[in-house]
């Protein structure tokens, strides 16, 4: 009896595992297909991960050939008022520069850094533009689709009600090109959140479906496809296409899918308040004279337009980023065309975003030049920035944490005081900052981490 029972007691454990396995394995299987998106797009890394803002320092970038250049922002800054900004610049794919200047936060006496963060604006929707085209390359979105179309992507009972048939002809092309027949006219729904609760008898602030509902609930200003008029609300539908098309969260998305790869760690969408501000985020600044407004969020607390006045978050991939510029620039240099540093689209979908005529704007750059001329700007109160890839292989990033009274014509201001000062400087620095590794942190550096 005690013979038989040892030789059928291993074929009921054996059994038990057998099952246990095949149960397991199933369960698996079922999570790796309601989560395949996620988990094919998951970046390789090794925790703790750090930030190259985070790696660098101003005083990394004290050099004897970078004084004149110092000497110039400084002067600038002083000349428009200019409480804080952030440099950044790169030479054929190598960072040759990264510092910050002024008052990151002047109230309590924080000093700029490379590690600050700033809001960008529209230089947000070069990464939106990159990652619709990321998605063209998969197969999942394509230029010529047609989102609203009957079956289509955006076809879905929140967008039922759609009061210009013409919407149903627009395609993603001329959403990305500023053609999709949206205009401000009537007020930016970007920014009048107050008019659209109101209109749409809302009990809150309008969230992004409500925004395109409203839109979809007014007549187009022109045929889709024939002008092109800029649209900021082209680029929130963007936003809410890619989360449709992937079922994954626009920030998030954007953050394992494009960013991450290529080590890119501390951009984020914006946070409306500064008691909310991201740890390392700047303080921001209008000009003296600017007048608060009625808080987005329907309460009807007065505000600065860049702490609640306007949404900035929801502004999503049309202007709701915030980064540093040494994170910024090494973004540029994944999508530039150029060899040294791998990129993260193809040169077909490179050269269809830089493609621009008269008629037709580029994807995500505001200009764009066959000789690599590009540039991108961004404007909301509190920020301005400019990005500009030049000819020479120099590209460079400028963000601000004061709003200037020229509005959106600032960022050329910029612009012809670097060009100014690149004219005068004899020499830029022969190095690559985008090597430096967490292994060059020092013990202060860590602890100092996420301290104000």
């Amino acid at each position: 009896m005690t013979s038989r029972r040892r030789r059928r007691h291993p074929v009921k454990i054996s059994g038990l595992i057998l099952a246990f396995i095949i149960v397991t394995a199933l369960l698996l299987f079922t999570k790796s297909l309601l989560t395949k998106e996620q988990s094919s797009e998951k970046p390789k890394y090794n925790e703790p991960l750090f930030a190259l803002n985070h790696l660098l320092s101003n005083e990394k970038s004290e050099l004897p050939e970078t004084k004149k250049l110092d000497g110039y922002i400084r002067q600038f800054m002083r000349q428009w008022g200019i409480k804080g900004a952030s440099v950044a610049i790169m030479k054929d794919e190598r960072l040759i520069y990264a510092k910050g200047y002024g008052w990151a936060d002047e109230e309590d006496s924080v000093k700029t850094e490379v590690r600050h963060i700033f809001r960008i604006a529209s230089v947000s929707k070069l990464i939106t533009g990159a990652t619709v085209m990321k998605l063209v390359e998969k197969g999942i979105l394509s230029l010529d689709q047609k989102p609203f179309a009957k079956g289509g992507l955006m076809d879905i009972p929140e967008f039922s009600e759609i009061k210009d048939k013409r919407v149903r002809d627009i395609t993603i092309e001329q959403l990305l090109r500023h053609r999709g027949g949206f205009s401000r006219r009537g007020g930016d729904p970007m920014f009048i959140p107050n008019i659209i609760r109101i209109r749409m008898n809302l009990d809150s602030a309008p969230k992004t479906d409500d925004i395109i509902r409203y839109v979809l609930s007014r007549d187009l200003s022109y045929q889709p496809g024939s002008g092109t008029k800029y649209s900021n609300f082209g680029y929130v539908l963007l936003s809410r296409i890619i989360e449709q098309a992937t079922g994954i969260p626009y920030e998030s998305y954007v953050k394992n899918v494009i960013l991450a790869p290529i080590g890119i760690y501390d951009m984020h969408i914006a946070r409306n308040f500064h008691e909310h501000k991201f740890p390392n985020e700047v303080r921001y600044y209008e000009p003296h004279d600017e007048l608060m407004v009625e808080s987005f969020d329907g309460s009807g607390v007065m505000r600065p337009k860049c702490y609640g006045g306007n949404d900035v978050a929801g502004l999503l991939g049309a202007g709701g980023w915030v980064a540093s510029p040494s994170e910024l620039i090494r973004f540029i240099a994944s999508i530039d065309g150029k060899p040294e540093i791998p990129d993260i689209l193809s040169p077909e979908s490179i050269k269809i975003m830089m493609t621009a005529d008269p008629q037709h704007l580029p994807i995500g750059w505001a200009k764009a030049r066959p000789n690599g001329d590009c540039t991108r700007t961004g404007t909301l109160s509190g920020i301005s920035a400019m990005l500009k890839c030049q000819k020479d292989g120099l590209t460079w990033v400028f963000l601000a944490n004061t709003s200037s009274w020229k509005g959106a014509r600032f960022p050329r201001i910029v612009e012809g005081m670097f060009n100014k000062a690149f004219s005068r400087i004899d020499s830029l620095p022969q190095r690559d900052l985008f090597g430096v590794t967490s292994d060059e942190l020092s013990e202060t550096d860590l602890q100092s981490e996420g301290e104000e």
